[in-house]
């Protein structure tokens, strides 16, 4: 993170200037529901540099109170991607669910104060009781005061006898709450009297059934940090309204006094964010799984061959905001491109395959050729590669009848063939469904595009157009999934009645190429191994194989429509 002044950083400087805080510790607590996301990314983003900026710690903790969510294979899934994003948290691991027996004990401390009841209100009634916005004739909202729980005066003693007995079991679920004694009035609706524990007899992953009770989000979470002494909570701006409360709670348990802040939590187009729609679209099978490279999953980024170090630009330079906004997915890409360029290996290969055969070449003959591994970096040296008389080519690359200004391969017309010679179109061959080859003639002259002809002068022959091909006899089959925005609006969430996100989903986000052919080395690609498909775009080994081919996926083109767009607001 660039230790560049923000409202976070400007916050942590006051406090450690004003003797508040010597020291700086910040926190990760995904819950383990679900895969974390970008926007997970960002928060971890955030957490760990922060610290690291000050020289600190940052705690891993899974806020792991919803037993009915959660699974040790999401705990390890977490622990997996913070790890490949190249965070490193130590012997900082920890858990809500350790917590239980302390977070009880500040219950019953916050009860015997007289600041906590247990009430026989069901959730419905806490709700009515409330007394949520509600619109008048004139369609004005106003905030109604609460009305007191029937039980909200219950002595403190019976108090403590209903809450030892709800741990023990005696009640069945939903049965009774813990309710913190606040303030029925208050304008934050969070503030009247929030439930502190309910009755679950949800078996646990890692406590299993000990517990019958669990402790709600708003009372674990500012407790568990205080109990690791997080002297800084960085939290998304949706917990801005439940400051209060966690303050409260820090103050009423008399506990180390550990401070939240809220910053902008990160939005794309074309993108939702949040684990419980892409939940459903995993579910709902719309995506082959939460690593599905569509997904905005790190674990679906990393598959689709998108590297740490792209989405930390990424996150660093979107920086810190104190307003939402929405960040438009092509700077995510432009990050990456600016990454991959650097360090990608180049390759050629052809995915909608045209034979061409080249007349003049001997068959069965053939010439091995220098081609560039990477012109951005000079050390990654060259590769050599095969030509011979008969090559694929992209089918679009040649045309019986060409458009306006269309520079490739036409009847008549010359093109250079990457890293070999200018070939010129001297016919071509179709049958019902259409051209299937074309036929061609080489200039041995123009060898490589650095040609020297007998009499020692460089050839000056000039084409508009040069193409990528690869050896027709040596070429390797592999399958490539082309993938596009999973949702075909920017906005994937703004639906007009009776309709849902899942309306908004692209029908074409995938289509899946069974006739490419790539150079040989593309064979003995490993997984996430990277190239950049000249002319193509970037692409990455998948781990599956199709038909015995090895899959690419397509992680972005080569096209930066950034530029374009980069006057749009972030």
């Amino acid at each position: 993170m660039e230790n560049r002044e923000n409202f976070i950083t400007a916050f942590i400087k006051d406090d450690l200037a004003s003797g508040r805080f010597d020291h700086v510790v910040t926190r990760f607590p995904p819950e383990p529901n679900g895969w974390l996301h970008i926007g997970h990314c960002k928060a971890f983003y955030i957490d760990f540099s922060t610290a690291e900026q000050f020289g600190g710690a940052c705690n891993l903790r899974f806020d792991d109170t919803n037993p009915e969510k959660e699974d040790e294979s999401y705990v390890q899934a977490i622990k997996r991607d913070v790890k490949w994003m190249g965070f490193d948290w130590g012997d900082r691991e920890f858990y809500a669910s350790d917590y239980y027996e302390y977070l009880y004990e500040l219950a019953v401390k916050i009860i015997k104060k007289g600041r906590a009841y247990v009430d026989d209100l069901s959730e419905e009634e806490i709700s009515a009781y409330r007394k949520t916005n509600v619109a008048d004739k004139n369609n004005i909202t106003e905030t109604l005061p609460g009305e007191d729980s029937p039980w909200r005066n219950r002595s403190i003693e019976e108090n403590l006898d209903l809450f030892t007995r709800m741990r023990a079991g005696e009640f069945p679920d939903g049965a009774k709450t813990l309710r913190a004694k606040i303030d029925m009035t208050s304008p934050n609706l969070l503030m009247r009297d929030p439930v502190m524990y309910r009755i679950k007899r949800d078996f646990h992953y890692r406590t299993k059934d000990k517990w019958r009770i669990y402790p709600m989000y708003d009372f674990a979470h500012p407790l568990s940090d205080a109990k690791e002494g997080v002297t800084h909570s960085l939290c998304s701006l949706e917990y801005e309204i439940h400051r209060p409360l966690y303050d409260w709670f820090i103050r009423e348990a008399e506990v180390f006094p550990s401070r939240q802040i809220e910053f902008a939590r990160l939005n794309l187009t074309y993108t939702v964010l949040s684990k419980r729609w892409l939940s459903q679209l995993v579910r709902g099978k719309y995506v082959s799984g939460w690593d599905d490279p569509r997904m905005p999953t790190i674990a679906g980024l990393r598959r689709r061959g998108y590297t740490p170090e792209a989405i930390r630009s990424f996150a660093s330079q979107i920086g810190v905001a104190k307003m939402d906004s929405v960040v438009d997915i092509a700077f995510l890409e432009y990050c990456l491109r600016q990454d991959l360029n650097k360090r990608t290996q180049r390759a050629m290969a052809v995915l909608n395959p045209l034979k061409l055969i080249v007349e003049n070449w001997e068959e069965g003959k053939f010439e091995e050729l220098d081609a560039i591994n990477n012109p951005e970096a000079p050390s990654a040296g060259v590769r050599k590669i095969a030509f011979g008389r008969e090559l694929w080519i992209e089918a679009d690359d040649f045309a019986e009848v060409p458009p306006p200004k269309y520079f490739r391969l036409y009847p008549g017309n010359s093109v250079r063939l990457r890293y070999a010679y200018i070939v010129t179109c001297v016919g071509y061959e179709k049958d019902e469904n259409g051209v299937v080859a074309v036929h061609c003639a080489y200039d041995p002259a123009t060898r490589g595009g650095n040609a020297v002809d007998a009499d020692g002068v460089h050839d000056n022959r000039k084409v508009k157009s040069t193409i990528h091909w690869t050896a027709a006899a040596k070429a390797v089959p592999i399958t490539v999934r082309v993938y596009d925005n999973l949702f075909a609006v920017e906005k994937p969430m703004d639906v007009p009645p009776g309709k849902t996100f899942l309306d908004n989903l692209a029908p074409h986000s995938l289509e899946t190429i069974e006739t490419a052919y790539a150079e040989p080395l593309l064979a003995d690609a490993k997984p996430e191994d990277r190239f950049q498909f000249e002319r193509l775009g970037y692409f990455v080994r998948d781990a599956d194989t199709a038909d015995g081919k090895p899959v690419f996926n397509k992680t972005v083109g080569l096209r930066d429509t950034w530029k374009k767009i980069a006057g749009k607001v972030l």
